[in-house]
């Protein structure tokens, strides 16, 4: 579950893996696979990151580790 915020400022959960789209238009528009859409005010990147942040955590996702920099 990830944590967003309605346009009238109440925060709500939702299953991340229910989500189909998220887009900006020009406000954060998250569609879901039953077609319903809920505005929020995260950005899309915010979104992004953590429905990718969600689904490291149940292990859908495998956690990418940056290589360290060549000193």
């Amino acid at each position: 579950m990830i944590l967003l915020t309605k346009l009238n400022q109440t925060p709500f959960t939702i299953n991340a893996v229910y989500i189909e789209r998220v887009e900006a238009t020009p406000d954060t528009v998250v569609t879901l696979v039953s077609g319903k859409k809920i505005h929020v005010l995260e950005s899309v990147g915010e979104v992004t990151d953590k429905v990718t942040a969600y689904y490291q955590q149940i292990s859908i996702l495998p956690t990418i580790q940056k290589p360290d920099p060549i000193e």
